[in-house]
């Protein structure tokens, strides 16, 4: 099984494309290379292929805080989990169930308004971990440019203490604690083991 998150920038008209896509691009560059893992078609929208399904939500939170480091933006992303039938060189002429629960989820968020689900074979997965990511997300829509540089570069660096991230960003250790503490990083942690948890019983 692999997982694939199709997404798109909310707000994109309002900021200027090159700087959007220059964080997106090398967002996504480091997941895999273009078009076999990832393209950016219809102006705005994206899609991402993670080949080990317990690191999708890791992967789509890492593109939230890397879009939301540049105002107005957002992102909403839908995690497709399932097989793939269909390979091809490009992505987007791949098939299966991942990539079909991936589409069809992302067609629904902005009914649901929700900017982060995912949708698979298993419905009590589904409902439980879109729950929790709807109570997340009011903690991550939230974010200020400040708290999603935070999350982005902790988890780029997750072996890294806070102090080293401290000196990274050039501030000290008490203001990585309270732009951790403001992100509610440790708690978006625990939703992301959660998720990974709960997957690993079912794959």
């Amino acid at each position: 099984m692999i997982s694939v998150i199709t997404g798109d920038i909310i707000n994109s008209r309002k900021s200027s494309p090159d700087l959007w896509l220059r964080l997106l691009k090398a967002e996504l560059n480091a997941s895999g290379k273009t078009p076999d893992f990832w393209e950016i078609y219809g102006g705005d929208t994206f899609q991402l292929r993670v080949d080990d399904p317990l690191k999708a939500l890791t992967a789509a939170i890492r593109l939230k805080a890397v879009i939301k480091l540049q105002k107005p933006l957002d992102v909403r992303l839908a995690i497709g989990i399932g097989d793939i039938t269909y390979k091809s060189k490009k992505i987007t002429e791949c098939n299966g169930p991942a990539f079909i629960y991936s589409g069809e989820k992302f067609k629904t968020l902005k009914k649901e308004k929700q900017k982060l689900a995912v949708k698979s074979e298993w419905t009590d997965f589904d409902t439980t971990i879109n729950l929790c990511l709807k109570l997340g997300l009011i903690a991550m829509d939230k974010w200020s440019v400040n708290s999603a540089e935070m999350v982005a570069l902790a988890l780029s660096y997750p072996q890294d203490s806070q102090a080293d991230l401290g000196k990274m960003l050039k501030i000290k250790q008490n203001a990585v604690s309270t732009r951790f503490s403001r992100a509610h990083y440790d708690e978006l942690m625990e939703l992301n083991e959660l998720y990974k948890n709960k997957l690993s019983a079912l794959l």
